[in-house]
């Protein structure tokens, strides 16, 4: 018997809209995400900058239109001035995140050129590990400050004549974790992250701030390290970071499945702790939610950053993901889309090479793994508002999550073009399940304009350089508005699916 589930699609019900910094991504000076991945001026794609033009083209294609820099564990022992001026003469620095060399021919400029250069918009990171407010001050006035300042006449020297105009800058990353380099306590962190934040925006009152929040949810301080953060630095940040990574543990792919279960709990619990601070601080302002480090990672595979040989550029955690991966990326994505009332910005870790949507060689072309095409999909077709939907039908038990839905799903209102887009999870790993959806007030009438398909007999298939394309999307998913106005569809065992319906003609 297949699974079943139903739910209503009413345009009256919101969560709220989509933020487009929620399709975000992250390039951190780790392994080959920068050189040989954004970057390769021997390539024979490399631009006149030495981007490689052919990774640029899939970035594009992913549809990511933010980007976060340049760490990760990498920004807290990092000199930003290291990465500026005359790339002949710029330090090499041993990067004690990743024990690799850095070499710094990527750094503030070219990043922010080529983010510019193609439609990103940048978050930046600033040092909060092994410096503070003075590095932190003098970067956002590099970058911001139009001139007549020594670090902004500094910049228009280096040969940017224009500020770079950075509006979000997070502060520090993941400062609770001992591995981080100047790792600290909850109350050493708040009081530098809320002073640090106060003189950066003393240089750009119009920038925006985001503090650290755990580094995951199973940290022992969880909860306490949210609430002593911000009861210092309320006043001064406007979001809050969360960081999560999902693997299959032990061959149980039913828990892998529903990992976005996790990530909706762990969601509702910052919230409920910032609320409270809130509350307790008699505050009006609410602290959004800037979940700037998630995917799909096999971290039992990494042998840790301390038994890693120095190296430059190394290739450090290329997970090759499979279509299992690719649905859990998109049940992911959808628990985002669903909280979209707090979760304001997301950002796929990381972007090429290094647990990331888009591989690259060296010398060698680039192609899209399994979990580019759910991101591209929900990026391009999940706009506008959305909507709330309350699902009921089969159940399945999870060892680590307990009961879940076999569905995951979620719908978006585009009101101005009226496309309305349902993203959708089958959990099931051997049954089919049948989706009903009423469709009410102006949905009425509405037909599917598409229903595209990831999903494979082998859930463990890939897609590698050999064969690039051996996991692509189809769109012969089957999906239709019957006859009394409903929408139904039959979604594949461990599937991810885009069900778009348009007015009808």
């Amino acid at each position: 018997m297949p699974h079943t589930a139903r739910f209503t699609v009413d345009p009256e019900f919101t969560v709220g809209e989509v933020d487009p910094r929620l399709y975000g991504s992250f390039v951190e000076h780790m392994g080959r995400c920068v050189y040989t991945g954004i970057y390769e001026p021997e390539h024979p794609s490399a631009d006149a900058a030495g981007f490689r033009t052919d990774v640029a083209d899939l970035v594009r294609e992913l549809g990511t239109g933010l980007v976060r820099y340049p760490g990760g564990n990498f920004v807290s022992g990092y000199h930003w001035e290291d990465g500026v001026g005359p790339a002949s003469e710029r330090p090499r620095r041993l990067d004690l995140a990743w024990r690799s060399i850095e070499t710094n021919q990527v750094g503030t400029n070219e990043f922010l050129t080529w983010a510019k250069q193609h439609g990103l918009d940048p978050m930046m990171a600033v040092n909060l590990g092994t410096r503070g407010i003075d590095a932190a001050r003098a970067l956002v006035e590099y970058c911001n400050q139009p001139g007549g300042t020594a670090w902004s006449d500094l910049r228009i020297k280096h040969g940017y004549s224009e500020p770079h105009d950075v509006k979000l800058w997070c502060l520090g990353n993941e400062m609770d974790g001992p591995w981080q380099t100047g790792h600290k306590t909850a109350t050493e962190y708040g009081r530098l992250a809320a002073e640090t934040g106060k003189a950066m925006r003393q240089v750009d009152p119009s920038i925006e701030l985001v503090a650290c929040g755990s580094s995951n949810a199973a940290m022992p301080t969880f909860g306490t390290w949210e609430r002593e953060v911000l009861e210092q630095t309320y006043d001064e940040v406007d979001y809050l970071s969360l960081h999560a990574y999902y693997e299959e543990f032990d061959g149980d792919r039913a828990s892998f499945l529903a990992s976005g279960a996790h990530m909706d709990q762990y969601i509702r619990d910052v919230v409920a702790t910032a609320d409270h601070v809130r509350a307790a601080r008699g505050a009006k302002k609410h602290i959004r939610l800037s979940f700037d480090e998630w995917n799909v990672w096999y971290a039992a595979r990494f042998v840790g950053e301390r038994n890693l040989e120095t190296a430059e550029t190394p290739r450090l955690i290329e997970d090759t993901y499979s279509v299992t991966d690719a649905v859990v990326v998109g049940s992911l994505l959808i628990t985002l889309l669903r909280n979209a009332d707090r979760v304001a910005i997301a950002c796929l870790a990381q972007l090429v090479n290094v647990i990331a949507p888009i591989r690259s060689e060296p010398g060698g072309p680039s192609w899209r793994q399994t979990i580019f095409h759910p991101f591209a999909q929900a990026a391009r077709f999940a706009t506008g508002r959305v909507l709330r939907t309350e699902v009921t039908g089969s159940r399945i038990d999870t060892p680590r999550h307990g009961d879940v839905s076999a569905l995951d799903t979620v719908v978006t209102y585009d009101e101005e073009s009226g496309a309305v887009t349902v993203l959708a999870v089958n959990r099931g790993q051997e049954q089919s399940l049948n989706l009903r959806a009423e469709l009410r007030g102006p949905l009425a009438g509405y037909r599917v304009l598409e229903h595209l398909v990831l999903a494979d007999q082998d859930p463990d298939a890939v897609n590698t350089q050999a064969d690039p394309n051996r996991v692509t999307p189809r769109a012969d998913g089957g999906a239709e508005v019957s006859a009394d106005g409903a929408l139904e569809a039959e979604l594949a065992p461990v599937s991810w699916n885009v069900i778009r319906l348009t007015p009808a003609a």
